[in-house]
C-alpha cells in the first residue's frame, strides 16, 4: 500500500517548533523515520496551480490552471475553473491500471470519471469553491454521511470577519481531521485499497483565518484572545497529528508513506485588493460608468455589504448561481474600449493582463505597443509605498512566454510581488506621482497566506528510494504514484521518489 498524506499548506517553521516541543509526536516520528526533500513549487508565483500540478504530474505550462477563477480571452470575462479542461489525476491513472484507491478531500480537484474505489470532496467540510461536496461513486458521500454525520458548511467569505463566524469556523476545523481518520479506519476494516491519498484541509483554512488575530481589533480582539482563538492553528495541527496516528495504526506495517505539503503558510502580505485601483491610478482609465475598473467591483461590494449578510445571501442561493455571480461581478459594466490593462482575480501574488488586440476579444492595445505599456505599468506601480514610506511592491515581473493551448485559460502577463511585511491592517498605499489609494473595507480578512515552503517526507525501505539528492519538485509526487502502480501516463514531468 502507498499512502500519501497531504498536510495541506502547513507552516514548516510552526511544524518544526511544535515537533521540538513534543506536541506533534506522529509527525515527528515520520520525519525521523523518513527521508526529507525540499520541493520546487509554483507556490511563489501561482499558489493555486500547486493542486493541478500535484494531482496530474504536469507543469503549469501544460494545463494553464493557475487559479480557481480564470480569464477567458475569447469571451472577455472571468470563468470558474471547471469551465476549462482538467488533466487526468494520478489516482485516475492508477485506478485505470487496476489499483484500488481511496481519495479524501483533494483541494480544488475536479470530479473524476470512472474510479476503482472512492474519491470524496467535501468530507471534512464543504466549501462551495474548493471542496463543493461530490463523490465518485456518486452515492458514496451521502452513504458515508449517514454513518458519520453530514459535513458542515465552511465557506470562507472575504471581508471583515466577525467573532461568531470565526468561532463556528474554529469548531468545524478542529473536528475535521477526525472525520478523515474515522472514515479511513472504517473502510480499511472491510475493504482493500492500494492507494490512500488523504488531504487534511483544515490546516489550509486555519492558516488563512487563524495565523494570528490581526483581522480583529478592539473588544472583538480581546474577546477572541479570552476564547483562545489565537491558539486555533496550533490546535488544528495537533488534531491532524492525532488523526495521523489513528490512520497509521490502521494501515499495513509495510505500507510506504509520503507526508507532504506543496505550499506553505505565513503572515498575509498580500495587497491584491489594492491592485485594481493602483493600476487605474497609473493608467488613468475608468472603464465603467461609475468609475469601477475591472477587478475592483467585487472588492467594493465586499466593503459595502457586511460579511454576515453576504454569507446569508450566498447560503440561500445554489452553488452554481453564487459562482456565476462572482465571475460576472469581476468585469460587469466594463467599457473595454477604455481599458489597456486589467487585474485578474488572485489572493496572494497580483496578476495583470494586457488588453491586447488580436488576443482578447475586445482588445485595444496594438501588439507593437505592449512593451511600452508594460514599462509604464512597472514604473507606475513601483512608485507606491506603504504609509511609512517602504515600497509596497517588491517586484513586477513578466510571466515567461509559455502560454498553453488555445483551449486552456490565459495566463497573466505580469506578476506583482508585494513586500514581505504583514498587510492585514494596512489601510492605504501612496505614490508621489499618483496619489493615495485607500483600501476598501478590510480586504480579504485573512491573517495568513501562502509561501513557497514545500516539502515531502518519504518513509519507505532504503532499497525502494530511487530519488537522488538533486532538486525535487511537486510533480515528483504524481510520478511516484504512477510508477508504483505501473500506470500508463503521458508527458509526466516528474521523477518518482520510489523505484
Amino acid at each position: 500500500m502507498l499512502v500519501l498524506l497531504n498536510f495541506d499548506s502547513a507552516s514548516l517553521p510552526l511544524l518544526e517548533r511544535m515537533m521540538d516541543d513534543g506536541r506533534l509526536p506522529t509527525v515527528a516520528d515520520l520525519f525521523r523515520r523518513g527521508r526529507r526533500y525540499a520541493l520546487e513549487t509554483p507556490a511563489g508565483t501561482f499558489p493555486s496551480a500547486c493542486y493541478p500540478v500535484l494531482y496530474s504530474g504536469l507543469d503549469l505550462s501544460e494545463h494553464g490552471l493557475y487559479y480557481t477563477f480564470l480569464w477567458s480571452p475569447a469571451e472577455q470575462r472571468i470563468r470558474y475553473i471547471d469551465r476549462f479542461p482538467s488533466p487526468p489525476s494520478a489516482w485516475e491513472a492508477v485506478s485505470a491500471a487496476g489499483a484500488r484507491v481511496l481519495v479524501v478531500d483533494p483541494y480544488e480537484a475536479s470530479l473524476p470519471g470512472q474510479l476503482n474505489g472512492y474519491c470524496l470532496a467535501g468530507w471534512q467540510f464543504r466549501n462551495r469553491v474548493v471542496l463543493p461536496g461530490w463523490s465518485r461513486p456518486r452515492p458514496a458521500l451521502s452513504r458515508f454521511s449517514r454513518s458519520f454525520g453530514r459535513p458542515p458548511s465552511l465557506d470562507e467569505v472575504f471581508g471583515t470577519q466577525s467573532l461568531p463566524l470565526l468561532r463556528t469556523m474554529q469548531r468545524n476545523l478542529l473536528a475535521a481531521p477526525k472525520r478523515v481518520s474515522d472514515l479511513v479506519k472504517q473502510l480499511l476494516s472491510r475493504e482493500r485499497f492500494d492507494l490512500l491519498w488523504l488531504t487534511f484541509s483544515a490546516a489550509h483554512l486555519a492558516g488563512h483565518q487563524f495565523w494570528d488575530l490581526s483581522q480583529l481589533s478592539g473588544t472583538d480582539l480581546e474577546t477572541a484572545k479570552t476564547d483562545g482563538l489565537q491558539d486555533t492553528l496550533e490546535d488544528v495541527y495537533e488534531k491532524i497529528d492525532s488523526a495521523l496516528a489513528e490512520i497509521l495504526a490502521a494501515i499495513p506495517a509495510d505500507a510506504e508513506i509520503v507526508l507532504f505539503s506543496v505550499l506553505g503558510m505565513g503572515p498575509n502580505t498580500s495587497r491584491v485588493d489594492f491592485l485594481p485601483d493602483m493600476l487605474n491610478a497609473v493608467l488613468g482609465e475608468g472603464g465603467s460608468e461609475n468609475g469601477a475598473v475591472p477587478g475592483s467591483r467585487l472588492w467594493r461590494l465586499r466593503a459595502a455589504v457586511p460579511t454576515r449578510l453576504r454569507t446569508q445571501i450566498a447560503g440561500s442561493l445554489p452553488r452554481r448561481a453564487v459562482i456565476e455571480l462572482t465571475t460576472r461581478l469581476e468585469t460587469r459594466g466594463t467599457d473595454w474600449s477604455k481599458v489597456r490593462a486589467f487585474s485578474l482575480p488572485s489572493d496572494a501574488v497580483g496578476y495583470i493582463r494586457l488588453n491586447l488586440r488580436g488576443r482578447e476579444r475586445d482588445g485595444t492595445v496594438a501588439p507593437g505597443d505592449a512593451d511600452a505599456l508594460i514599462d509604464e505599468i512597472v514604473g507606475g506601480l513601483s512608485s507606491f509605498t506603504d504609509p511609512d514610506g517602504a515600497p509596497s511592491i517588491a517586484a513586477v515581473e513578466r510571466v515567461p512566454d509559455g502560454s498553453p493551448r488555445p483551449d486552456r485559460p490565459a495566463l497573466p502577463d505580469l506578476l506583482v510581488r508585494w513586500n514581505e511585511r504583514p498587510a492585514t491592517r494596512q489601510d492605504r498605499v501612496l505614490s508621489p506621482r499618483f496619489g493615495e489609494v485607500l483600501r476598501r473595507g478590510q480586504g480579504s480578512g485573512r491573517s495568513g497566506n501562502h509561501n513557497s515552503d514545500a516539502w515531502a517526507v518519504v518513509v519507505a525501505p532504503a532499497a525502494r528510494q530511487s530519488h537522488d539528492d538533486g532538486p525535487s519538485r511537486v510533480v515528483d509526487l504524481a510520478a511516484t504514484v504512477c510508477a508504483t502502480f505501473r500506470a500508463e501516463t503521458e508527458r509526466l514531468a516528474g521523477e518518482p521518489f520510489l523505484g
